[in-house]
């Protein structure tokens, strides 16, 4: 165990981690495997000599190149949709940012993580508080949420459409509707992207808005109000929807609704966009835990949810037939030595179904989860850390290549390479600037097959 002190920098190593402990604004590489260590490690011996300070910066750093030491790539680089992808990033907005920005991906001699860098594009579209974003199926139109707390003039919060221009990336609004509550955070678009369904966070409400063959949104064809309270006075005095799930038959809607502990369930009607309250009408979570976030493994076997109060992670079985989850286990996501304050996120699981990413606020990192093929259970592997403040969303890319991480109070992205054999994370270790990021989605190249 040693610590490196050079200036106002000072890192802790041991064999799996690097912690820094401060970082100056002129040092922008990113040390592997971040994480607090632990105090039970016995006194670290301090490296003084000019000459071994140098060596170990070497080492560590490698040939990653900060950010202010080396200009990111010139904003101008062409932008080729036949063979580029590109990333758009919602952002809070206010005096840093407009709304919705682009950045492509450049992997150039990809097995070198520090040859893979995000290039910025620009603002894409101007937007209101663009939180959570989606793509449509045929990758004509992105949807926002615009998570303000009127429109209109009215207490509820809005959903925006845009047309992406196929030889830009570019957007253009195309309408915008209420999203019938207030402060929403979370859409999502079914698979024949006929409908879109929202979460109302201070609403406590979803809502399915039509999808015209335009991409305009049309009147709601339905909406479903939560009542109840749960523990936590402070974050669960009331329902909070944070997010809207769909089996993969788009048979059932899941909400995930913070404020009750609870998972909602309705059957989806995909000819007419209803919602009915299905039976069991919820499954619920431990008493605080506080469930944010949904996915279902690929086969539609499992789901697994993210809850943000406990920082833990629980696994189901799901029956298909019936619409019911049936609890497997539930794990933490944070290390046993880890005791800051820390709430998750964002996860996400790999078009294979083997692996599964949830990231942590406090802790600041991304932990990564093998998936047992046939139960369904989680293995823990590792935790990575995010380079940053907040990491309150991350986009896994739809060939599985790469994961691209928002740091929103530290306003940067992170991307790095997805080992396909072990699911492990390599960084870049070159961040890209943006303001506030709160979402990331990929719109892959023309030629790649959807």
């Amino acid at each position: 165990m040693i610590t490196l002190k050079a200036g106002a920098t000072a890192a802790r190593f041991n064999a799996r981690s690097v912690h820094i402990v401060e970082q100056p604004a002129a040092v922008r590489c990113f040390f592997l495997f971040l994480a607090p260590t632990p105090a039970s490690l016995p006194p670290m011996r301090p490296i003084t000599t000019p000459v071994g300070v140098l060596t170990l910066l070497f080492l560590t750093c490698g040939m990653i190149r900060g950010q202010d030491t080396k200009k990111m790539p010139d904003a101008s680089a062409a932008y080729n949709p036949a063979k580029d992808t590109l990333v758009y990033v919602g952002t809070y907005t206010g005096p840093k940012s407009k709304g919705i920005y682009g950045f492509k991906l450049q992997t150039q001699n990809e097995e070198v993580s520090q040859n893979i860098l995000l290039v910025p594009l620009g603002l894409m579209a101007e937007s209101s508080n663009p939180a959570f974003l989606a793509l449509d199926p045929k990758r004509r139109f992105l949807f926002a949420i615009n998570e303000d707390g009127t429109f209109e003039g009215k207490p509820t919060g809005s959903v925006s459409s845009f047309a992406i221009d196929p030889a830009t990336g570019k957007m253009t609004l195309i309408n915008q509707r209420s999203s019938l509550g207030s402060g929403p955070c979370h859409l999502v678009l079914d698979d024949a992207g006929r409908h879109v369904l929202i979460a109302n966070y201070s609403g406590g409400s979803v809502a399915v808005l039509p999808i015209g063959a335009d991409g305009k949104l049309g009147e709601p064809t339905a909406f479903a109000q939560h009542t109840g309270k749960s523990i936590n006075p402070a974050r669960q005095e009331a329902p909070h929807a944070h997010c809207v799930t769909l089996d993969a038959a788009n048979k059932f809607a899941f909400v995930c609704d913070l404020g009750l502990d609870q998972v909602r369930i309705y059957r989806y009607d995909a000819a007419r966009g209803t919602l009915t309250p299905n039976d069991p009408a919820f499954v619920s979570l431990k008493p605080g835990a506080g469930p944010r976030h949904m996915v279902f493994r690929p086969d539609g076997k499992f789901a697994y949810v993210l809850n943000e109060l406990d920082s833990t992670l629980t696994a189901f079985a799901y029956d298909a037939t019936a619409g019911r989850l049936t609890e497997i286990e539930t794990q933490s996501t944070l290390p046993p030595y880890f005791d800051g304050k820390n709430s998750t996120a964002e996860l996400a699981i790999t078009p294979g179904g083997k692996f599964l990413y949830a990231s942590n606020r406090g802790h600041n990192s991304v932990v990564l989860f093998a998936i047992d093929p046939a139960k369904g259970t989680l293995r823990y592997v590792e935790d990575q850390g995010t380079g940053g403040k907040t990491p309150r969303h991350f986009g896994v890319q739809p060939s599985a290549k790469h994961l691209v991480i928002a740091n929103q109070d530290s306003d940067t992205l992170l991307v790095c390479r997805i080992d396909p054999d072990n699911g492990r994370l390599k960084p870049s270790g070159m961040f890209a600037d943006a303001p506030s990021p709160v979402c990331t989605v990929f719109l892959p190249p023309t030629t790649e097959a959807r």
